[in-house]
């Protein structure tokens, strides 16, 4: 954790070169725009068993992280954004606390609305792609 801003992990969840993207639903702000899903890394745990926790309980589906984007992002005063690229191991992707996900090709990324700390991503998403 990098000073005493909490660690929260996106996952660039990667199938058939298609990004997962989430649709938030909350908080209001927030809501209609798109993510990265995941969530906060908890007291003891690591990024990668913080990422397979909340992809389970936000997808009911299984990952595997395979490699993190550069940099991280702030997310207000308390929170900094890591992402990492993961595979789908096991189940599909159902959205529990989204209401729509798409699978988006590398032409597609700019066709949502992301959230602001997910936006620093995409040039780095688009080049792991190959776009």
């Amino acid at each position: 954790m990098t000073g005493t801003r909490q660690a929260v992990v996106g996952a660039a969840i990667v199938r058939d070169g298609r990004v997962l993207a989430a649709r938030r639903t909350t908080p209001p702000e927030a809501a209609g725009r798109w993510e990265f899903p995941g969530g906060k890394v908890e007291q003891g745990e690591t990024p990668e068993a913080a990422l397979a926790r909340e992809i389970d309980e936000e997808l009911g589906c299984a990952v595997e992280v395979t490699g993190w984007l550069p940099g991280e992002v702030p997310i207000g005063e308390r929170h900094l954004l890591s992402v990492a690229v993961a595979e789908l191991t096991a189940g599909d992707p159902d959205p529990r606390e989204h209401d729509e996900i798409r699978w988006l090709t590398v032409t597609e990324l700019d066709d949502v609305d992301w959230l602001d700390p997910d936006r620093p991503f995409l040039a780095h998403l688009r080049t792991h792609l190959g776009g």
